[in-house]
């Protein structure tokens, strides 16, 4: 006999299991349904052990550039492999926690590879062989269950390129980078979006000789211009080699390093390395789901939503990577969240893409949310545009990272916060201002009245809004 539930979450990812959970907060009976890890891709293989890793570079810079503040530090060195533990220690912690907080909302847990026979319906059956955990203790395994409505969280993996195809030795994705052997001498970083860049940014402050890739004509192409070049100057100064509008035409393996065939705009040639990361994106897990017996309607590779998760089947849902872009765990948090609570009938709206966040932890830090100063004259918009550099601000300065820029752009007309823009230190954490300011639909004139706290980085939040406005106060 079929288990019965009120909603079935297929993947546990942040977009899955936090969906799950806000399901039972609301009273549904829910279960979630995973293969692999608790946690999904991000927890496991992406965002939390990336940042792990990303912050033991961090702290050998600081070890390296121990001189400029007065400290000395001899002999300084790093253990590959102690480095690679911590990180997969860090997931290791939040994946235990994802299946505390899972029982903590009595959240069943099924454990296996999730097929949909018929609407309110899937299959759980055992998951091929592939790099996994053992089922959590109290998990239900293989069975037919039945839900009145089923939401697919399945997430996304690394997009392979024809030429490019990963072998796991010399041409890795983000899974063989973040487990390293060692760190090689020589890399090349095919695809210079925050995955690609956040690996460069890692392999660079740990030694390896380091060229980025990108066929584009600007590195991390979903960022402001001004922002993206600023970041490019910055990694050259540190040693990275950033080659745009750049394609990789060819790969010839040897037995330890391979050979690179690249078209530049300025002819072909040729660069050896020791390992290839292939960083160009990401795909929905869409297949083997069972969507085209149902007959859903996919686009691209996307399963077609409306602005609340509901596809064109009832009671079947779609959030996350596999619903479309922006492909971040942020997104698939909110969108889930929003996509039960109108199950319940709560009043909400549709999702704002335009308001969600973007972040990149390399070394400096990039953060945006909303317009780019293109896109808002490409929609029309009359600006006004505001900068204020981290070297008027005293925390900036005091912190010894006074490198570093703050963007605002603001509808001329009506004062309306149209975007913000940031490279700098901890910036990732400055641009939920930014985002709370746009949500609340915040004026220049509510910013400008705000209180900043002294001596803090958020002050140039302030100054670079009073920029706009010709008022700046430091610069």
């Amino acid at each position: 006999m079929a288990s019965a539930y009120d909603i079935i979450v297929i993947g546990s990812g942040p977009g899955g299991y936090v969906t799950a959970i806000r399901a039972a907060q609301l009273g549904f009976k829910t279960a979630v349904i995973e293969r692999s890890y608790l946690g999904g891709i991000c927890l496991n293989w992406g965002c939390i052990p990336t940042k792990a890793l990303l912050r033991s570079a961090e702290i050998y810079h600081y070890f390296q550039h121990a001189k400029d503040y007065g400290l000395s530090a001899d002999n300084v060195g790093f253990d590959a492999k102690a480095v690679v533990e911590r990180s997969r220690g860090v997931s290791r912690q939040l994946n235990t926690g994802v299946g505390f907080l899972l029982k903590k909302n009595k959240v069943d847990v099924i454990w296996g590879e999730a097929t949909l026979d018929a609407p309110g319906s899937v299959t759980v059956s055992a998951a091929p062989d592939a790099p996994r955990n053992d089922a959590p203790k109290g998990a239900l395994g293989s069975g037919t269950y039945k839900a009145q409505h089923i939401i697919i969280a399945t997430g996304a993996r690394p997009r392979v390129l024809p030429g490019l195809e990963p072998d796991r030795k010399l041409v890795w994705t983000y899974f063989e980078a973040m487990v390293p052997p060692a760190i090689p001498k020589s890399l090349l970083v095919v695809g210079s979006g925050a995955i690609g860049i956040e690996f460069a940014s890692f392999y660079r402050t740990m030694g390896a000789e380091v060229t980025v890739v990108e066929v584009l004509p600007q590195i991390l192409p979903v960022e402001d211009a001004e922002i993206a070049e600023l970041a490019r100057k910055r990694f050259e100064k540190q040693g990275i080699r950033v080659l745009t509008g750049t394609k990789v035409t060819k790969l010839d393996k040897g037995a330890d390093s391979v050979t690179a065939t690249l078209e530049t705009p300025k002819g072909n040639e040729t660069v050896t390395v020791e390992r290839v990361i292939s960083a160009v994106g990401v795909v929905g897990n869409i297949e083997n789901l069972g969507l085209e017996k149902l007959g859903v309607k996919t686009d691209r590779g996307i399963i077609v939503t409306d602005g609340l998760g509901r596809t064109n089947v009832p009671g079947l849902y779609a959030i996350g990577d596999v619903a479309g872009p922006p492909m971040l765990a942020h997104k698939a948090e909110h969108e889930g969240t929003l996509t039960v609570e109108a199950i319940k009938g709560l009043p909400v709206h549709a999702l704002d893409k335009a308001k969600i966040p973007g972040c990149t932890y390399c070394n400096p830090q990039i953060a945006s949310v909303g317009l780019t100063e293109a896109k808002a004259k490409e929609a029309g918009y009359d600006i006004r545009v505001g900068r204020f550099p981290f070297i008027g601000n005293g925390k900036a300065i005091a912190l010894g990272e006074p490198e570093g820029l703050v963007k605002t752009i603001f509808d001329r007309k009506t004062g309306r916060l149209l975007g913000a823009h940031l490279i700098g230190a901890e910036v990732t954490e400055l641009i939920q201002g930014f985002v709370i300011a746009l949500n609340l639909e915040t004026t220049e004139e509510e910013l400008m009245h705000t209180v900043f706290p002294h001596p803090t980085l958020s002050e140039t939040i302030h100054e670079s809004v009073l920029d706009a406005y010709g008022r700046a106060i430091h610069i």
